[in-house]
């Protein structure tokens, strides 16, 4: 008991040489070989960077599943866009403000292919692609007859080199193409002035050139606090994917080999088929070969036997094995397994239910935490900014408080019902409870109350003035559909 003196006074020993108190900081004989780095958060997302980048675009190009991932993303977490309802007590303000937001949302694009909800959805496909995704504010001139002389342009990572570190010639620290001042700031982005991978016919695709932090955005998600730049989402999958997908092909080409359907005709020997005459030729017409097809008759000679191939199937545990291979790429990208395959085997509708809440829920933190707060945010006040200073619109005190008219709401597209009649009723309970409002729920649906209120007075009033009659209509019928009498 040497190794394990008594501490006076208690009722217990403890030994002279402690256990880690994780059993994961281990140094025996299971973590003999797990020695991972210790580099911080910038240096860990420098290195293979550009290789994690290729892979994960190869993927998309090529693996079902990645495409699928990706794809499922981009439109839960942006759909038809993320929209904003502005804030401010006027009226009429709002309705101004929306509608040169409209109008800009039309030509946002400075290559003039998509809107500004369509370059929302590139942007989040560049994100979760590529891990990042850059985007330029393009002033232009008023000559352009546009609603607002400002577009924005999508950038891939390339543009900026991750690889890009020193002293700028202003004394500012550059960090992975990232300029910083002295308290940390970011005041510019080092870019190529085109795309270092569209090398054929450009002189120009390894000049590096200097954009102010103010005409760039840039969208990626940070999962360690001083992380810069972004990787892409498939990351942690990238390789158990290329090893299912060439598992599946293997099985696939012992399943073809398996549906070749051949037979093999045993003759016995020389000796057994003409005894005593060795060296017989068969007849010159002898075919080795015979066909086999519907309804056939085949006559053997005597002797001969046939056989068929019994190649090997697929086995048993082909389909456990990929699904729960595809169980854990759908863990590693975010997504339930459902989503990812479309096997909704064994689930019902109490279950999806639970599956998509937890869903939902992770993608509504990307879209307040990441889309809204670094790409929607930024560009209403830069096309505010821009308005204003172009005349389009007159917004009293802009110039010394614009945060009033800047204040707005961001309504992603609504999730659709799971059980419609329920969803509704729920909703309808909570407005009468006091529980919510009529504008939160219409706002919860991708919808604004004010608009819903707008129609719905207009529809009635054309309904009175043809003097037609709806059964829903909540004026005069119930929610049966029935006149309601005036009461005494």
């Amino acid at each position: 008991m040497s190794g394990f003196p008594t501490l006076r006074g208690r009722g217990f020993l403890m030994p002279t040489r402690l256990k880690n108190s994780y059993e994961g900081a281990g140094q025996g004989r299971r973590a003999a070989n797990w020695q991972p780095g210790g580099g911080g958060p910038a240096s860990t997302s420098t290195s293979g960077l550009q290789t994690l980048r290729n892979r994960s675009r190869h993927a998309a190009r090529n693996d079902p599943y990645a495409f699928k991932a990706l794809d499922t993303q981009v439109s839960n977490h942006i759909g038809t866009g993320i929209s904003p309802k502005p804030k401010h007590p006027d009226a009429e303000v709002r309705r101004q403000l929306q509608e040169i937001w409209d109008d800009w949302c039309e030509e946002s694009d400075a290559d003039n292919q998509l809107d500004f909800y369509g370059q929302q959805a590139l942007a989040g496909r560049g994100m979760f692609e590529s891990g990042e995704c850059f985007v330029r504010l393009r002033p232009r001139r008023l000559s352009d007859g546009l609603a607002v002389p400002l577009q924005i342009q999508l950038l891939e990572p390339e543009f900026v080199p991750h690889d890009k570190n020193g002293t700028a010639p202003n004394g500012n620290r550059i960090r992975q193409g990232i300029e910083f001042n002295g308290i940390g700031q970011r005041v510019a982005y080092w870019m190529y002035k085109s795309h270092p991978g569209e090398r054929a016919g450009e002189g120009d695709y390894n000049s590096l050139m200097r954009v102010p932090a103010d005409q760039v955005i840039h969208v990626f998600e940070p999962t360690r606090p001083g992380q810069l730049r972004g990787v892409p989402v498939l990351s942690t999958v990238l390789l158990r994917l290329k090893t299912l997908d060439e598992f599946d092909d293997a099985v696939l080409f012992r399943q073809e080999v398996a549906n070749l359907f051949a037979g093999f005709i045993r003759k016995p020997s020389a000796d057994a088929m003409f005894p005593g005459q060795q060296g017989e030729q068969l007849d010159a017409g002898y075919a080795p070969l015979v066909g086999l097809e519907p309804g056939t008759m085949q006559e053997l000679a005597p002797g001969e036997e046939v056989e068929f191939s019994d190649p090997p199937d697929a086995g048993n545990n082909y389909p456990d094995f990929m699904r729960q291979q595809l169980a854990a790429i759908a863990s590693g990208v975010g997504l339930p397994y459902e989503l990812l395959t479309g096997d909704l085997r064994n689930i019902n509708d109490r279950v999806i239910r639970v599956i998509l809440n937890e869903f939902r829920r992770r993608v509504e933190q990307r879209q307040f935490g990441i889309f809204v707060h670094q790409l929607c945010k930024p560009v209403w006040k830069a096309v505010l900014d821009a308005a204003v200073l172009s005349g389009v619109i007159s917004l009293p005190g802009y110039a010394a408080n614009p945060r009033p008219y800047q204040r707005a709401r961001w309504v992603p597209q609504g999730w659709a019902y799971t059980h419609p009649v329920q969803d509704v009723q729920a909703d309808r309970l909570a407005v009468r409870s006091g529980f919510t409002s009529r504008s939160e729920v219409a706002l919860k649906r991708g919808n604004d109350a004010e608009t819903i209120d707008q129609e719905t007075a207009a529809d009635n009033a054309r309904a009175d003035e043809l003097q037609l009659s709806y059964d829903s209509d909540p004026r005069v019928r119930d929610d049966q559909g029935e006149i309601i009498e005036d009461k005494p």
